[in-house]
C-alpha cells in the first residue's frame, strides 16, 4: 500500500515549506477582493501564510503577499487578516 502524498506549500512570510493543512490561504478573488480562504477551495489566486502573527508581519514587510497576489494590499486588509487569523488560530 502506497503512502498518500501530502501537498506542500511555501509560506510567503518565513519562506518555509510546510504541509498545506498547516498554512492559511490568502485569496485574491475575481472581484479583486483580498480574503482569507479557510476551506482552501475558493476560486482565485492564492498565497499561503503560517498561522503565526510573525509570519504575517514578515509577509507585510517583504511584500510577499503583494508579490504573490500581484496586487497592492491596503493596510486595512492586513489588519482584517490579522484579526481573522487570530480567531482561526485559537
Amino acid at each position: 500500500m502506497a503512502n498518500k502524498k501530502i501537498p506542500m506549500r511555501k509560506c510567503v512570510g518565513c519562506s518555509e515549506m510546510k504541509p498545506k493543512n498547516e498554512l492559511c490561504r490568502v485569496l485574491l478573488t475575481p472581484e479583486e477582493e483580498v480574503v482569507l480562504d479557510t476551506t482552501g477551495r475558493k476560486n482565485g489566486r492564492g498565497a499561503y501564510v503560517c498561522l503565526k502573527p510573525e509570519c504575517l508581519e514578515k509577509a507585510r514587510k517583504n511584500k510577499g503577499l503583494e508579490r504573490s497576489l500581484k496586487t497592492g494590499i491596503p493596510v486595512e486588509v492586513y489588519e482584517k487578516l490579522e484579526q481573522e487569523m487570530n480567531v482561526i488560530a485559537k
